[in-house]
């Protein structure tokens, strides 16, 4: 299979993330899979004419696309031309090119969530018109229609994260190749349902400090972030405590809230990401699944039973209290 790797309005994360892919390695990945990478911008030899040549022969079908990936948005700025952002040497806007390529390939990739849904770099105004492959932001219709398929007959498969985890582009393309992805295998948002079904907070190290309701109060404290801090791993979706970036790390393993990055418009949430905005003392964003007033109750239960330990680690920044010891009888 012959995968295209274009690079639109972004800032390259993502291509980073990926060459962190480890277990195999993203060139094992590919390889293994049978997958021959044609070009990427950042990573391949070919540049100028060479690079060009290439393009207009996926153009013309004279060489079979079976991938095309997207990392970044498609700036379509000013007034709909596309013209903010020029492949060079080409005469033509990355928004041209990716509609098309995007019609040649058996598959489209949107990798990240600047490509999938517009992402960082359609915030603060966007003042580019940037927008996502088959979305602008949480709606429908991006670049391509909402009844774009490609050739396959799949919509874009959103690989959405900022940056996405690379993990999840290697089994998405391994998926791909297998032939073992399909319609049902996309969640609502076209994310592959493989990392999607999941949530942050699966596996978080502060899962036991949720469940008493025991929070932290500024970053560096070891408690939960969900009621003060702006946490809302309990809504986004992502493995990403299940497997752990470069085998180790995630946002709240490193003390950070999550920020849901595989979301649409998670870059203007309206307050600060480490605020936890509240009416009358409650979340306003509540875990998903869970009615208002179950969480109302089960928070008032888990804060009247809160041990001392996990209370009194909950606020600082290391484990002050121990678990107790018991004798075996």
């Amino acid at each position: 299979m012959n995968l295209l790797w274009l690079q639109a309005s972004g800032c390259g994360g993502c291509t980073m993330s990926l060459l962190c892919a480890e277990g195999p390695t993203a060139v094992e990945a590919l390889t293994d899979a049978g997958i021959t990478l044609l070009w990427h911008p950042a990573l391949s030899r070919e540049t100028g004419a060479e690079a060009l040549s290439l393009l207009q022969a996926v153009e013309a079908g004279e060489i079979p696309l079976d991938i095309l990936c997207v990392e970044g948005a498609i700036a379509r700025g000013p007034r709909g031309t596309g013209r903010f952002q020029m492949l060079s040497g080409t005469g033509r806007s990355l928004m041209d090119w990716t509609q098309s390529l995007a019609a040649r390939a058996r598959h489209v990739v949107a990798v990240g969530t600047c490509a999938a849904y517009g992402g960082v770099t359609a915030a603060g105004g966007n003042p580019s018109d940037a927008c996502g492959l088959q979305y602008d932001g949480a709606h429908p219709g991006g670049l391509l229609p909402t009844s774009f398929r490609a050739g396959a007959g799949l919509p874009v498969i959103n690989v959405a994260g900022c940056p996405t985890h690379p993990g999840w582009v290697t089994e998405t393309l391994m998926l791909l190749a297998a032939g073992a992805m399909a319609t049902g295998d996309l969640d609502g948002l076209g994310r592959p349902r493989f990392y999607a079904d999941n949530l942050v907070h699966h596996g978080c190290p502060k899962n036991e400090f949720y469940e008493y309701k025991a929070s932290a109060r500024t970053l560096s404290d070891l408690g939960c972030m969900m009621e003060n801090l702006g946490c809302i791993g309990t809504q986004a979706v992502g493995d990403c405590n299940i497997r752990p970036w470069n085998g180790e790390g995630s946002c709240t393993r490193g003390g950070y809230p999550c920020i849901n990055c595989t979301a649409p418009e998670f870059e203007d949430p309206r307050h600060a990401f480490t605020e936890t905005p509240k009416i009358a003392g409650i979340p306003v964003g509540l875990p998903t699944d869970m009615p208002k007033a179950w969480f109302m109750a089960l928070a008032s239960l888990s804060k009247a039973a809160t041990p001392d330990r996990i209370g009194r680690n909950a606020v600082a920044d290391r484990i002050v209290v121990p678990p107790t010891l018991r004798a075996k009888k």
